[in-house]
């Protein structure tokens, strides 16, 4: 067979910035249009609710009704609460040219609980100039950094410090991974779903799915076969991303996570390591996505000592309040005990 020649390094990373510029033109464009329904969901319930008699009436009734009506038209994914969201959405930015197609739904979820108008606006405008995460848009609210450099006199040290703590924010792996993953989208009915059957409503809400994912994922295959020995080994999901610069297997699983699927995930890795990634690339992730996790397996399994396996849960819906309440009840109970002010030195 004769020797063909290798693709040429600079064409080769032409087309693949013109794809990736692509396939975050896809993610933008997504993101736009949710949050632009959102908002238009938002300005259709307070028109409504202008027209009624009585704001608690309608929030009481009609809410629970337009939420049950949806939910059984569209699936998961309208609950009272999100409605809520999109109703004080619309209240917050009530002119949709004040918004910018560059954030999020996850940015607005957060500027939207900051009361001030005067200082959601200013963190919008900080979160689009300083090119902030959500994660450390959560953080200057928190410490009311607005509100701060409106008290101080010298401003220099309240901005140094905001940088600095802002610049602390370094992404890791686990940044770019989320527990649990809400697939409300897929529109799995409970308790009757395969796994073949969460991989292929995947496949078909890919444009969702990856928004869910994160940021800088995009898909490359499923039912990857690697090939050892003489064993075919499958994996569910592959994705690349971009700014971690490393491939992302995902193997999908109904019910708990168990010391095997770990194990089938160490293999997976070690093997795309070994035949797949490139020289350039980072080692690759491992993600169990599983529908019950195991604090005994995320404790006593390879999850604890390799940095490239990780373990997440996923919801085929959003919990209720009464639902997610519970849940906060019982991770409480796991905290260990602090010692009672009291106890503590001067």
């Amino acid at each position: 067979m004769p020797n063909l020649p290798q693709t040429n390094n600079t064409l080769f990373s032409q087309i693949a910035e013109i794809i990736h510029q692509a396939k975050k033109q896809v993610r933008q464009t997504v993101n736009v249009a949710m949050v632009q329904s959102y908002w238009q969901i938002g300005r259709l319930i307070v028109e409504d609710e202008q027209q009624g008699e009585s704001r608690a009436e309608y929030g009481k009734y009609v809410l629970k009704d337009l939420s049950e009506r949806l939910t059984e038209m569209f699936g998961k994914g309208f609950d009272e609460r999100n409605l809520r969201n999109m109703r004080q959405f619309y209240l917050a930015f009530p002119i949709w040219n004040t918004l910018c197609s560059e954030l999020s739904w996850s940015h607005y979820r957060r500027l939207i609980q900051v009361e001030n108008q005067q200082a959601r606006l200013w963190y919008m405008r900080e979160t689009i100039e300083q090119n902030w995460s959500v994660r450390a848009l959560d953080r200057q609210i928190s410490v009311l950094y607005y509100e701060r450099l409106l008290a101080s006199q010298n401003k220099t040290p309240v901005i140094t410090e905001a940088e600095q703590k802002t610049a602390e924010l370094k992404e890791t792996i686990e940044d770019y991974l989320r527990d649990p993953y809400i697939l409300d989208f897929l529109n799995l009915q409970d308790g009757t779903y395969q796994e073949n059957d969460v991989e292929q409503a995947i496949i078909n809400n890919l444009q969702l799915f990856l928004l869910e994912l994160g940021k800088g994922f995009a898909f490359v295959e499923r039912q990857k076969r690697i090939r050892f020995d003489d064993e075919d080994f499958y994996i569910d999901l592959v994705f690349y991303n971009f700014k971690l610069k490393c491939f992302l297997l995902i193997d999908l699983k109904i019910g708990k996570l168990k010391h095997q699927d770990v194990g089938q995930m160490d293999t997976y890795v070690r093997l795309f390591d070994q035949e797949i990634k490139g020289a350039d690339d980072n080692p690759t992730i491992g993600l169990v996505l599983c529908s019950e996790k195991s604090e005994a397996v995320a404790k006593y399994s390879v999850l604890a000592d390799r940095k490239q396996l990780f373990s997440a849960k996923y919801l085929p819906f959003l919990p209720t309040e009464r639902e997610l309440e519970l849940q906060i009840k019982k991770a409480r109970k796991n905290l260990p005990l602090t010692p009672s002010f009291s106890k503590r030195g001067n």
